[in-house]
């Protein structure tokens, strides 16, 4: 029998490949190459990456990743897609739910209430974030530092720590900034000084763990100075249970705006704001109880969306329960 491919000059190189048996073996392999050529390309999604660290594994954490980031886009995007003024006050008031051109109804000043609802979201999603930053920095800074020193600066600023501690911490809220005077700042400031020493002691007890590991020992012998082994070395090794203590510390943080908004002494009106709605819905809660339901529910489910999302993470980056 003659070779086809060097007697046959109108079969080609690649009809020859063609023309030629293929192996069960071979196809089956090609098809597995396939298969996980499309596996890995899965793998290397997102929300392949969130599985694989154990993010939302849970129905309760899928709700509620999905609630907050529909809060934050609200509170960013909304008040560009509702044209309605929030504080424009009009003769058409308590109008009810479904009312043409309201779809929420009307305040007893005539105001959209969806309207405030969307621009209401931005001041206090803007002072939970701004207070958790704060409290973040300052207690993740005095913790680690206390962690790390020891001895008498580690007694000097606990005891600062626990004395902060003593206070219950709506009350140091309160007194701060009744002290400062009402508004956005003095809020901010005041929620993140009184959350700060909880993380301080998360961080400190961390941060000591980490001190006494040989690497961190290591380090110190071999001359690195104390920043670079505070930021390079101790703060990735506690990031996780610390994300995770700050996020549910963000709870904390939207508790504490709503309820001084409603008693005054947050976000001053105009400015619409949640908790100074309910506020100013309680007078209607009989007759038009949306004015309160409707503001309060939202702050409510954002508190308790951070807490299964605090808890979530918790469990995917501290595996360990050190939190």
């Amino acid at each position: 029998m003659s070779d086809r491919t060097g007697s046959d000059p109108g079969l080609g190189t690649t009809d020859a490949l063609a023309a030629a048996p293929v192996s069960g073996g071979a196809i089956r392999s090609a098809l597995r190459g396939r298969d996980h050529d499309g596996r890995d390309r899965e793998r290397r999604g997102p929300v392949a990456k969130l599985r694989r660290l154990g993010i939302g594994t849970s129905w309760p954490a899928k709700v509620s990743w999905v609630f907050l980031v529909a809060i934050v886009l609200v509170a960013l995007a909304g008040p560009l897609l509702i044209s309605a003024d929030p504080v424009r006050q009009t003769s058409s008031a308590m109008l009810p739910f479904g009312s043409p051109g309201h779809l929420l109804g009307t305040d007893d000043l005539g105001r959209d209430e969806l309207a405030r609802l969307v621009h209401g979201a931005r001041p206090l999603l803007f002072v939970a974030f701004a207070s958790t930053a704060l409290a973040a920095v300052v207690g993740t800074g005095v913790g680690l530092l206390a962690g790390y020193a020891g001895g008498v600066v580690e007694q000097v600023l606990m005891r600062a720590v626990d004395l902060a501690l003593a206070f219950p911490s709506i009350l140091l809220v309160i007194l701060l900034v009744a002290a400062a005077g009402p508004g956005t700042t003095s809020l901010v400031v005041g929620v993140g000084v009184s959350l700060a020493p909880g993380l301080a002691r998360l961080a400190r007890a961390l941060a000591a763990r980490e001190t006494a590991r040989d690497y961190i020992v290591a380090a110190r012998l071999g001359g690195t100075r104390t920043p670079r082994v505070l930021v390079q070395e101790i703060l990735p090794n506690i990031a996780g249970p610390m994300v995770a203590q700050v996020v549910m510390t963000l709870s904390v943080a939207a508790g504490f705006a709503a309820g001084l908004s409603y008693l005054g002494l947050g976000i001053q009106p105009p400015t619409p704001d949640w908790g100074y709605m309910v506020q100013a819905g309680q007078e209607f809660l009989y007759s038009a109880p949306r004015l309160v339901v409707l503001p309060a529910a939202l702050t409510l489910l954002f508190v308790v969306a951070c807490n299964f999302v605090g808890d979530d993470l918790r469990d995917a980056l501290d595996p360990k329960g050190t939190v």
